[in-house]
C-alpha cells in the first residue's frame, strides 16, 4: 500500500486560500486514484474532490466545493494538491488524503485502500 502525508493545513479567515499536499511513497503513485476526504467535529467524514490516475485524469467534486476548490496532481513528484480558495467557516475540518487502485474517482470512502494521518484547517469568521 501507498503512505500518504499531508500538509499545509492552518487557521485562515473567511474568504482566504489555503493548499493542501498530499505526498505519496511506497507505490506506483501514478496508478492511485487520490482523494481528499474531510471530518468536522461530531460529523461523519464526507467527500471532497478525487482526480482518477488515467490519462484523461478525471475530476470529481462535492457540490459544497465546487468553484471554490481544485484538486491536481503531478505524478512526477508523486503529490497531490487541494488548491481551496474562497474558504468558509464551515469548510472547517480535518482534510485526510486517500488512495486508491483504480481508474476512476469513487465518492465512498470504502472505496479508498490507503488514508493520510489528516491536516487541520480551520476557518474563522
Amino acid at each position: 500500500q501507498v503512505q500518504l502525508v499531508e500538509s499545509g493545513g492552518g487557521l485562515v479567515q473567511a474568504g482566504g486560500s489555503l493548499r493542501l499536499s498530499c505526498a505519496a511513497s511506497g507505490g506506483t503513485f501514478s496508478r492511485y486514484t487520490m482523494g481528499w476526504f474531510r471530518q468536522a467535529p461530531g460529523k461523519e467524514r464526507e467527500f471532497v474532490t478525487a482526480i482518477s490516475w488515467s490519462g484523461a485524469r478525471s475530476t470529481y467534486y462535492a457540490d459544497s466545493v465546487k468553484g471554490r476548490f481544485t484538486i491536481s496532481r503531478d505524478n512526477a513528484k508523486n503529490t497531490v494538491y487541494l488548491q481551496m480558495n474562497s474558504l468558509k467557516p464551515e469548510d472547517t475540518a480535518v482534510y485526510y488524503c486517500a488512495a486508491r487502485r483504480g481508474a476512476s474517482g469513487s465518492y465512498s470512502a470504502g472505496e479508498y485502500d490507503s488514508w493520510g494521518q489528516g491536516t487541520q484547517v480551520t476557518v474563522s469568521s
